[in-house]
């Protein structure tokens, strides 16, 4: 996700924590102070986050209290958020808000009619604040419904500089050196990479880098459009890459049984926990705020990240997720869903997420002194200077069918393949056949 996605990171039972904010679709609270012009109204929304994501939003949610006067509920759906939300339509209980996590489910939801577009307030604060490429990626058919709050940069690999400077290596930037110095730092005594094979959706993200690097940018958005198949050359030219990592039981900590064991929080935890079994691990930006929030790290000094590095001599890939906030039309409080989303667009909203880190944003107004370190203020100055040019995650553009769903399409296909690296093709061949049923649903 977040997606990502985003992360799933602690029970229910330690998330009911500062502000009062709900937890797992606990009671609702305000805070005081404001204009009290949505005193008595309650805000329900719907989202990815747990853990430290979660209350680091809720921290956003009681901002917005403060200001409005307006109760907020938040509830955790899991990585199902498509199904989750689609249920509560159905029973008659629809939140007001979806933070959602992909391209796909955000025009699904569009194209089944639930979605209200964005007012001409929010509208106005990204066009003035957003790339246009945010724009596009927030609307369907023309129509602006999703405005993108928290962005993800998911081109970062994660490495505990003790371990690198152990091993006497130095970050690489092509693909070839990454798998050279895994063996090095695994000849010190570590594993190389901890890999998150539990979570179907990190796998995704291995592919789209290698993808968008060695393929390059034409043939990856023709891909997540699915106008090129998955057998195409290109596609098993990018698994064979990546089932080199995969097959390689030194690089893997554990190896592939362990791997596919092992959550997204779990593999930082390989990393930047008490008892640390590896170097590197590869995700997203807000490795950094699981890093620092579970397990302490000082971010640019145990923990630092270097970009994906560049595969077979394609440019460095610069691949990003995000989260859009949409207001649904069968939500019992427009008034106030409507407002909330006024808010989330503006530099205020971000700076309090912001300066809690595991944070980035795709507003360009956002002042990058709201940011807590220096390595994730330089992450957030590259992603928005990225503009137009980044690539949103294939994976979350594609049907939830295929892109978004656990235990199905490519997240248990590349589990397959992480679990058997063999044959390339067939997994390709497999691909393509759950892309095509996808798509045409």
């Amino acid at each position: 996700m977040m997606r990502r996605r985003t992360t799933l990171l602690a029970s229910c039972t330690a998330l009911a924590l500062t502000l009062g904010a709900t937890a797992c679709g606990g009671g609702p609270v305000t805070a005081g102070g404001g204009d009290k012009a949505l005193s008595g109204q309650t805000v329900t929304v719907a989202g990815v986050w747990s853990g430290s994501e979660q209350k680091n939003f809720q921290k956003v949610l009681a901002a917005f209290s403060e200001k409005t006067g307006a109760k907020t509920q938040f509830v955790s759906t899991g990585d199902n958020v498509s199904t989750v939300v689609g249920s509560k339509i159905e029973g008659g209980n629809a939140p007001d808000v979806v933070m959602v996590p992909q391209v796909g489910v955000l025009q699904q939801f569009a194209e089944k009619g639930w979605l209200k577009p964005l007012s001409k307030t929010t509208r106005q604060s990204v066009d003035a604040n957003y790339a246009n490429v945010w724009k596009t990626y927030g609307s369907v058919d023309g129509t602006l419904y999703g405005l993108y709050f928290k962005a993800a940069h998911k081109s970062t690999v994660w490495y505990s500089p003790d371990a690198l400077t152990q091993a006497g290596v130095k970050p690489p930037t092509t693909y070839d050196q990454m798998l050279k110095a895994g063996h090095t730092v695994s000849d010190s005594g570590l594993a190389a990479f901890s890999v998150a094979g539990q979570d179907g959706w990190t796998l995704t993200d291995w592919f789209e880098n290698i993808y968008l690097s060695q393929a390059g940018p034409e043939k990856y958005n023709a891909l997540a459009a699915h106008e090129l198949k998955w057998t195409d050359a290109s596609v098993v030219k990018a698994l064979t890459t990546l089932g080199k990592l995969f097959k390689d039981k030194q690089l893997i900590a554990g190896g592939q049984k362990e791997a596919l064991n092992t959550d997204f929080p779990g593999s930082v935890e390989k990393v930047f926990g008490p008892k640390p079994e590896a170097g590197m691990v590869y995700e997203g930006d807000f490795v950094a705020g699981v890093a620092k929030d579970q397990f302490g790290r000082t971010i640019g000094q145990d923990a630092n990240f270097f970009p994906f590095p560049a595969v077979d001599g394609g440019e460095a890939p610069v691949v990003s997720g995000g989260d859009a906030a949409v207001v649904l039309k069968d939500g019992k409080n427009q008034k106030a869903a409507t407002q909330l989303l006024e808010y989330l667009a503006t530099p205020e909203a971000a700076a309090v997420w912001a300066e809690a880190g595991g944070f980035l944003s795709p507003n360009k107004k956002l002042d990058l002194a709201s940011y807590g370190d220096d390595v994730t203020r330089a992450t957030a100055k590259s992603l928005v200077q990225a503009g137009d040019s980044v690539r949103f995650d294939m994976s979350d553009q594609a049907p939830a069918a295929f892109g978004g769903t656990k235990g199905a399409g490519e997240w248990k296909l590349l589990q397959d393949f992480l679990r058997d690296p063999s044959d390339p093709k067939a997994t390709a061949a497999g691909l393509e056949a759950a892309a095509a049923k996808a798509y045409r649903g």
